[in-house]
């Protein structure tokens, strides 16, 4: 009782600066000046939980030595966790009709074998990997001896929980093409009416694990085929974000792939990546031939559908 409302609660320039540091020292995440009531509003409830009357006290709980729990709560709030399942289609697209045709092609070759890892770099509640998950399954599965195996990382503790359940509301199975809602995803009954549940077989893909992308070394076992790092970068200055590129591309396979938002362009930031398309990029090694690249340029039943 007695404390701000969110509408009351302030913050100084130089109280912000402080924020601004901290936050940027621990995620590379740059907060520009245009987020103040951004500032104030995630953290208002963090306040009232802790009852605490000012940002400035928080601020002194946050950075004490005994507030990483603190801090980490803050980093969450601080956080944005947009996500849905098959988001930017055109990139499953690209999975779909050129790259898992070609790993495929290879493997009857035998020029790769049939083990596939994959890395979402910044997964939210989990719908990214899902989605991937699902389509590997559908077109890679175990019974043919494909061993495929995702790895979910982000920094929020909060959302890694969410997405370890797979537990949804049912609306958003708008966005996940018909047949493979309907063999990949569970309907919930009576207490779980509305939702629904990923299968267990697809969980079992994917670990689930905390990792902040600015501090480094990151404890991944790379190197994996294809790494997804959508609508992350956009939140680093450009120092963190070349350093963040560097760091991904040293955990790339030869001849894999970086997928990002399509506000992100890497064109600049490393000279070992080729663009293929907007928002996917190949190892320069890669090699992929020009009537593949025009082949992932078509639409597809998948992309028509999660739209």
């Amino acid at each position: 009782m007695g404390g701000p409302t969110p509408a009351q609660l302030s913050v100084t320039p130089a109280l912000f600066g402080k924020f601004q540091k901290l936050v940027y020292c621990e995620t590379g995440i740059w907060l520009g000046p245009s987020k103040t009531a951004l500032l104030c509003g995630r953290l208002y409830r963090r306040l009232m939980t802790l009852g605490l009357p000012t940002l400035e006290r928080y601020f002194e709980c946050v950075s004490a030595p005994d507030g990483r729990d603190e801090l980490a709560r803050m980093i969450d709030a601080l956080t944005t966790n947009e996500t849905r399942f098959f988001r930017e289609p055109k990139q499953f697209d690209f999975l779909a009709e050129t790259v898992i045709p070609r790993w495929r092609r290879e493997t009857a070759e035998c020029r790769r074998s049939k083990r596939v890892r994959i890395w979402s770099a910044g997964c939210s509640s989990g719908e990214e990997p899902y989605s991937i998950a699902m389509l590997l399954a559908k077109h890679l599965p175990a019974a043919d001896g494909w061993d495929v195996r995702l790895l979910a990382t982000d920094i929020s503790n909060r959302v890694l929980e969410k997405a370890r359940k797979g537990i949804y509301d049912i609306e958003r199975s708008k966005d996940i093409p018909k047949d493979l809602l309907r063999r990949f995803m569970l309907q919930g009954s009576n207490d779980c009416h509305g939702q629904m549940k990923v299968q267990v077989k697809v969980q079992q893909m994917i670990e689930f694990r905390y990792l902040n992308l600015s501090q480094e070394p990151y404890a991944v076992q790379g190197p994996f085929d294809v790494i997804l790092c959508r609508n992350v970068l956009i939140y680093f200055d450009a120092a963190s974000k070349r350093k963040g590129v560097a760091n991904l591309v040293s955990h790339l396979a030869a001849g894999g792939y970086l997928l990002v938002g399509h506000a992100e362009n890497l064109t600049s930031l490393s000279s070992r990546l080729r663009s293929i398309e907007p928002s996917i990029y190949a190892m320069n090694n890669a090699g992929i031939p020009q009537s593949e690249r025009d082949a992932s340029e078509k639409g597809s039943a998948i992309g028509t559908s999660a739209r």
